[in-house]
């Protein structure tokens, strides 16, 4: 049976990934009537306010949480709505906002990974760009982080001095205000200037270390009850904040006009929880607050539901805001949005599972995916045999991180503590999040639970599929895939198509783009270069005698083409027929690569019964299926096997992933001096990720590095950010152990 929270018509989207489904958003497509797409024209809308927060849970005091200071959220739930069971699909931020701007899973657009610049395929828009092609002024202060460049197309105003205050008279806006505060590189910050900010909490703000209630995954010592009490100490700053936003709100007058959201962009900024898949990870607050004017609106079945001091249990997830936003705006939701509306007219059944994964955070690869209900999490870890406690520069810098790395140094770790750096994780993990909310007790090999899993992991397969999930398309190959050779491809130029009137008189111009999915800007006169006063393109522009129009087209992915100019007089051109480049997604699916990938990983149930199974697999025509066999051998044996001259003989196939994953096989294998010569010269390939996974190979093999360490010193000056960490962090440890021997 398939599941509604995880369905996806995949021949639709794969009739759209060719480009014969832009029916879908032809209303908004540049040229249309921007009304077409409204349900009701003539009726008044709604302000929105969102006011979004770094690295949160529900720590908050309107949550129940008795440690926290924040009166001015809990005033704020008081007046809305309180949302009890809201998640993200990532535990970290750029993977979540990508999926918040386009309401998609990040691992169907192919932004999973930290930090990486995605191709999205073209029918997908941020979408304040709806927005503002029904008339909404957007703004952005200031955060984007999307996995891709901000198209200019998405906002009326993106910067630090964004605000609603700026609109033309009249208009609705929707203005968004990213709150840094309680970002997880506040909570290290022991600096004079934070000591400050700290200091101006009065005495009764201020949170005792000493009363902190800390996780059982916690080591009980003063520096990592420090760090538990400056996050809280952040919040009630950052509650200051959201008090300071609402009051500019209510002196405008606009209070009773605007539907005000908070909420969390992912979990506590602290270990085991930013960048994981428990609910320290994934769980947040949103508050929605509804003026009394726009509830029928909100709920028009039920309009007290959204009265104040509401609580609702329902399950939400962050790619669900997107086409919630759209629906209270009365504007058609694009069928390729995977989220669910939860308020306004297009409101559909509450959700019955919520869904994340995780992928490369930072410079350390994972490949985990979740499933949850409101009892139950289920966890499938693809890389089973990676630790938790993995090395992740930025993440290290945490003083409770060091503490819990110095104490399992020490061997004083105790219970749940040392779950983090257990040397492998397993396949699955359950937890019965009513019993265990800190979700420490697996019970995936607990009989009494089986029919739970089987049901887990039955509904997380279905997700996989009918989302098509790419997670397990190796990094380096699917960089490729989606840029062939790193090189961006350019949006067309606008073409100036159609005018009428004369230069001297004034008229219309019509503008179109040759590049499929193209969303067109314009403005007339100012600077060209300027990333601001720019309109969306969606209807004729009227043009006045001797004004410059000047126009720019952008896709999401995609380079912003050169600005053009036009002045009525000027000679116009035919419509450019639109130009169908071949998406990244095609060549996934044209192979039934997933299908096959899902397959090879069915495996991991095995353990070391698996071994035939990868073993017909090496002989895959697929470089993706070869590597996961190669990933499967080396991790279910311990040293040298009978597949051990299979895999030595990988050290000669075409991809150059599947040779580093033989490479670090064998030389884990003792025979470094076949691995070792593959994973130097990896290190000088072109491509980033290449290189990273060769230096993150050299990493894990430790000592038997030690011949290749000029080679990784090298790259401690290399161009790729997260490249140069793990260099650096090799580098040093491999050169502190040559000086302890001599």
């Amino acid at each position: 049976m398939m599941h509604a929270d995880s369905m996806l018509n995949r021949r639709m989207f794969l009739r759209m990934a060719s480009g014969s489904a832009a029916v879908l958003i032809a209303d908004l497509s540049p040229g249309a009537n921007p009304q077409s797409a409204i349900r009701d024209p003539k009726s008044a809308r709604p302000n929105f306010l969102w006011i979004s927060t770094e690295d949160i849970n529900p720590d908050l005091g309107c949550y129940g949480d008795k440690y926290a200071v924040t009166p001015s959220i809990d005033r704020l739930a008081a007046q809305g709505v309180r949302y009890d069971n809201v998640f993200s699909h990532s535990g970290v931020c750029a993977p979540t906002r990508s999926g918040i701007i386009t309401g998609m899973y990040p691992t169907t657009l192919g932004t999973h990974h930290m930090r990486c610049q995605g191709v999205p395929p073209d029918y997908v828009k941020c979408f304040p760009e709806y927005l503002r092609a029904t008339g909404y002024y957007c703004t952005n202060n200031a955060k984007t982080d999307y996995q891709f460049d901000p198209p200019l197309t998405a906002w009326d105003e993106c910067g630090n001095r964004a605000h609603w205050r700026n609109r033309p008279k009249d208009r609705p806006f929707f203005a968004v205000f990213n709150i840094l505060t309680t970002h997880e590189g506040q909570i290290r910050d022991r600096s004079q200037a934070m000591s400050k900010r700290l200091d101006s909490l009065g005495s009764e703000e201020r949170h005792d270390p000493a009363k902190a209630q800390l996780p059982p995954y916690y080591p009980d010592t003063p520096k990592v009850r420090q760090d538990w009490a400056q996050y809280y100490d952040l919040i009630t700053l950052m509650d200051k904040q959201v008090q300071g936003l609402l009051d500019q709100l209510e002196a405008d007058g606009l209070a009773e006009d605007t539907i005000v959201w908070f909420w969390g962009d992912n979990g506590r900024g602290l270990p085991r929880a930013k960048r994981w898949l428990y609910d320290s990870g994934t769980r947040v607050p949103l508050i929605v607050r509804v003026p009394k004017k726009w509830r029928e609106l909100t709920m028009p079945s039920n309009p007290e539901a959204v009265k104040p001091g509401t609580v609702v249990d329902d399950l939400v997830a962050f790619i669900d805001f997107a086409p919630t936003m759209l629906s209270l705006a009365g504007i058609d939701i694009p069928k390729y949005i995977q989220g669910r509306a939860f308020l306004g007219r297009q409101k559909v059944q509450p959700r019955e599972y919520v869904f994340g994964a995780r992928d490369r955070m930072d410079e350390a690869y994972d490949l985990i995916r979740y499933v949850r209900d409101k009892r139950f999490k289920y966890i499938r870890n693809y890389m089973g045999h990676l630790s938790r406690g993995q090395d992740i520069n930025y993440m290290n810098q945490m003083p409770a991180m060091q503490e819990m790395r110095r104490l399992n140094a020490e061997g004083k770790l105790q219970g749940p503590q040392k779950q983090y750096f257990e040397p492998t994780k397993p396949v699955e993990e359950l937890y019965d999040i009513v019993a265990d909310p800190h979700e420490i007790n697996n019970l995936a090999g607990d009989p009494k639970h089986k029919d739970v899993l089987e049901r887990m992991r039955r509904v997380h397969n279905e997700w996989y599929r009918d989302t098509m999930d790419v997670g397990l398309v190796p990094e380096p190959m699917f960089d490729e895939m989606k840029r062939p050779g790193g090189q961006y491809e350019k949006t067309a130029e606008p073409v100036f198509i159609r005018q009428t009137g004369n230069a001297k008189e004034g008229g219309t111009v019509t503008i179109a783009c040759a590049t499929q999915g193209a969303s067109i800007a314009w403005r007339i006169g100012g600077n060209p270069k300027s990333a601001t006063g720019w309109e969306l393109y969606v209807a004729p522009v009227r043009v006045r005698p001797q004004e410059v129009l000047c126009a720019k087209a952008c896709r999401i992915g995609f380079r912003d083409s050169d600005a053009v100019t036009f002045k009525l007089g000027d000679p116009i051109r035919d419509k450019p027929a639109a130009t169908h480049t071949k998406h990244w997604r095609q060549e996934v699916e044209a192979a039934g690569l997933r299908q096959r990938l899902a397959k090879v990983k069915e495996s991991d149930y095995q353990g070391p019964n698996a071994a035939s199974t990868w073993l017909a697999y090496l002989k895959d025509p697929e470089p993706a299926v070869r590597y996961w066999a190669v990933m499967g051998l080396h991790a279910s044996s311990d040293g040298p096997s009978l597949a051990q001259p299979a895999v030595a003989a990988m050290l000669q196939d075409p991809s150059v992933v599947v040779r580093i994953a033989a490479a670090h096989a064998v030389c884990d294998w003792g025979d470094e001096k076949a691995g070792l010569p593959v994973l130097v010269e990896a290190l000088r390939h072109p491509t980033d990720k290449t290189r990273l996974f060769a230096v993150i190979a050299l990493d894990k093999i430790g000592e038997k590095a030690r011949p290749a360490l000029t080679q990784i010193q090298a790259l401690t000056m290399d161009r790729d950010e997260y490249v140069k960490r793990v260099a650096t962090a090799v580098s040093e440890r491999l050169r502190a152990k040559g000086e302890k021997k001599t």
